[in-house]
């Protein structure tokens, strides 16, 4: 079978659900909208999908906040005044430094201290806290939220949906959803070098080598990428990219089990010959000195000095850093200076894009199950975060205020109101003044809302990723209690020296004919054993619950 057959028909596989909130082996309440156990003060009688949430009372509830530091919370914001008028509910932000957010949230909700409502949670994250009661497996009360429901029926979501699902059938973290895969972390470079050198832009990772050799002759003195994102993990987006453009996971995407579409099982993923040609790559460019060797471990900060002082021409970017941390401060300092994204480049998996419709999402406490006004809860979140109304006023803000909308369904941005350059000689910002477009609430929805607020050279980014074919769902293989116990012994020694030794082969630190001893390292820390762990839950879970 050729790796496309294969993948073509791993496409088809989808482990079906028994309706999102029904009951029977997936483990979810029969009917949580007539459970007279639980209390209703303050829910809607009736409550649908795109109808607007009102509480019958006025309520609180105190939300886990990610405090950015580009736009730090405000008690005056607009977005708060105007939630409370359209639905009655005052949130009460605890809030948490986005530097330290994962940490604190484990601790509050370890000790059994966090809020009720827990977003910014990332799909797996949720693992953690499963075995120990604290977080509700909100599965169960689905029927409680008729917009979450829609859209995972609507956009035919139940594959990526069941990869969150734990061994008990049931999933923990209400994720956001997006239409779509949106394909957003790519590479910027520096275009007018490009110009200057006769380059075309790259379409492969192999001819981003030769970009980089051009530019290295031209300017030996230099490196020609430095790269950022390397730290709490080595190589955040460039690992992860290169990885996919081999059939693997690597940087910020890096899990311990790749599922293989032609030996239909899952592989060890920092032993597969596809990490290994990640790894060469990588080592390749190091060793011609076309990276800076730092890239992958520094600090940001550096990083983007380099890159934005001239002394690099391509770095790692997405959407809002080309415009806010690259494009002004390179222009302003190097004369003549452009900069672009380019689509992500490929390789040997061919013309695909890479992701999820997943979002991060919200856990919920399993103490709201008690709270007083839990239907109301379970309705406000669904109508913020889930519903077309709630979707857009979470990111635009307030017809006529703050944005303009045309009979076609377009967005205009006020005339003083500035958001990710559309319009930058603007007074205000619509985060920094107003609170919208906030990634603790505006995330998901459809394509058109998603590619509402993009400019026409992100337009064309986007159409080039759309145009790709959609890299099919690895099957769900979640982890019984005693499964999960086993498989955390294993996990931080393998992935330490997965991490440890990509790097010393990156950086020529350990030569590549000792892959094989590697490996052997990482047999002798229960590679095996852990990766028999996976291949049987996927199994089993395979024929209770698909």
């Amino acid at each position: 079978m050729t790796r496309r057959k294969a993948l073509i028909g791993l496409s088809a596989l989808t482990l079906v659900l028994a309706g999102c909130g029904g009951g029977g082996d997936g483990g979810e309440a029969a009917d949580p909208a007539a459970d007279s156990s639980l209390s209703r003060a303050g829910a809607m009688a009736d409550f649908g999908v795109n109808q607007q949430f009102k509480a019958t009372e006025p309520l609180e509830f105190e939300v886990l906040y990610n405090n950015h530091s580009f736009y730090p919370n405000k008690n005056d914001w607009l977005f708060w005044e105007e939630l409370t008028k359209r639905t009655n509910v005052k949130i009460k932000p605890i809030e948490v430094p986005l530097s330290d957010y994962e940490q604190k949230r484990g601790l509050l909700v370890g000790s059994g201290q966090a809020p009720l409502i827990i977003p910014k949670t990332y799909p797996g994250q949720e693992d953690t806290f499963v075995s120990s009661g604290a977080i509700l497996p909100v599965s169960d009360y689905i029927d409680l939220m008729p917009n979450f429901k829609d859209k995972v029926a609507k956009w035919r979501l139940e594959p990526e949906l069941n990869t969150r699902r734990q061994a008990d059938g049931r999933f923990y973290l209400l994720p956001g959803l997006h239409e779509n895969v949106w394909v957003d972390y790519t590479l910027a470079v520096r275009t007018d070098i490009m110009e200057e050198l006769n380059l075309e832009v790259p379409k492969t990772w192999d001819e981003l080598y030769e970009v980089l050799k051009a530019m290295k002759a031209k300017y030996p003195d230099r490196y020609p990428m430095t790269d950022r994102w390397g730290d709490p993990t080595p190589g955040g987006n460039l690992f992860k990219l290169v990885a996919q453009a081999y059939g693997t996971k690597g940087g910020w995407e890096y899990q311990h089990a790749t599922w293989d579409p032609a030996a239909g099982k899952f592989a060890y993923t920092g032993a597969m010959p596809q990490y290994k040609q990640m790894i060469e790559y990588l080592h390749k460019l190091v060793e011609e000195k076309l990276i800076d060797p730092e890239s992958f471990t520094q600090q940001d900060e550096p990083a983007k000095q380099k890159f934005n002082s001239g002394k690099s021409f391509v770095i790692s970017t997405n959407a809002q850093t080309l415009i806010n941390d690259y494009r002004g401060p390179l222009e302003k300092a190097v004369k003549g200076a452009k900069v672009a994204k380019i689509p992500v480049p490929m390789g040997p998996v061919g013309e695909y894009k890479i992701g999820t419709r997943l979002e991060n999402g919200i856990m919920i406490s399993s103490k709201a199950k008690d709270h007083p006004n839990f239907v109301a809860m379970m309705q406000f979140i669904d109508w913020l975060w889930y519903s077309d109304e709630g979707q857009e006023f979470a990111k635009w803000g307030v017809e006529g205020t703050t944005y303009t909308k045309d009979s076609d369904g377009n967005y205009k941005i006020a005339d003083d109101i500035d958001f990710i350059g559309l319009n930058p000689d603007a007074s205000k910002h619509l985060q920094k003044d107003f609170g919208f477009g906030n990634g603790v609430f505006a995330y998901g929805g459809t394509t058109q809302l998603l590619q509402s607020t993009f400019s026409e050279e992100e337009k064309e980014f986007q159409d080039v990723m759309n145009a790709r074919q959609q890299w099919p769902v690895d099957p769900p293989h979640p982890f019984t209690d005693e499964e999960r116990e086993r498989s955390t012994l294993w996990e931080t020694p393998l992935k330490d020296h997965v991490t440890q030794n990509t790097l010393k082969f990156i950086l020529g630190e350990r030569d590549l004919s000792e892959w094989d001893a590697y490996v052997k390292e990482l047999e002798a820390k229960n590679m095996t054993a852990y990766i028999d762990l996976v291949n049987a839950a996927a199994e089993r879970f395979k024929k209770e619950h698909g």
